[in-house]
């Protein structure tokens, strides 16, 4: 069983490797985008956008990992992995603001953690653009209303869902899908 799972990790570790390479280069070249056109996101606000990509590229590796362990093909997981991704990202809201959807689906949205963590990577990505709207005098009701429009401000059947909760719900799910993942493969292992 030890071994079952040192692998079952070794696979798991090489996916969120190769795939925090490639999300970590991305982000880098969007922040030094946003420097050179004279822009800026606090020192903190960078920092939570590192940890913001971390947890969600370890909940899409749990939930691929899952998802790929019923297909035997790296066709089959190409395929499946492209229609996933674009489905489950259209949905979190990643690609179009959940505040358009009608408001059954946006109650139906709420229970994907891919939701709290795209709205983690708005809140962190725009703070500063809210602070200076602020700054120059906006109106409090203006700024929760476009903080509303673009999801940094989220709702659980009309409770709002503050960072703290965001983090706690991606971060407890991610820990169950991996202990999914793990489990399927020691019962596959029992079974052979």
């Amino acid at each position: 069983h030890i071994i079952l799972t040192l692998m079952c990790s070794l696979y798991y570790f090489a996916t969120l490797i190769s795939t925090l390479i490639i999300c970590y280069v991305a982000l880098a070249i969007c922040l030094l985008y946003v420097s050179f056109i004279g822009w800026f996101i606090s020192f903190a606000d960078v920092m939570f956008l590192i940890l913001d990509v971390f947890l969600l590229v370890m909940f899409g590796t749990a939930l691929s990992s899952i998802i790929n362990f019923f297909l035997s093909s790296q066709g089959q997981i190409a395929a499946v992995g492209t229609i996933m991704s674009a489905g489950y990202g259209f949905i979190c809201g990643a690609y179009m603001p959940i505040s358009s959807f009608s408001s059954g689906l946006q109650k139906v949205v709420s229970f994907l953690p891919g939701t709290y963590g795209t709205s983690l990577v708005r809140n962190h990505s725009m703070n500063a653009s809210f602070g200076e709207m602020k700054s120059v005098g906006l109106p409090n009701e203006f700024i929760d209303g476009l903080r509303d429009g673009v999801d940094c401000n989220l709702y659980f059947f009309d409770n709002k869902v503050g960072i703290p909760a965001m983090y706690i719900i991606l971060a407890v799910t991610t820990t169950v899908l991996i202990g999914i993942y793990v489990a399927m493969n020691v019962k596959k292992k029992k079974k052979n």
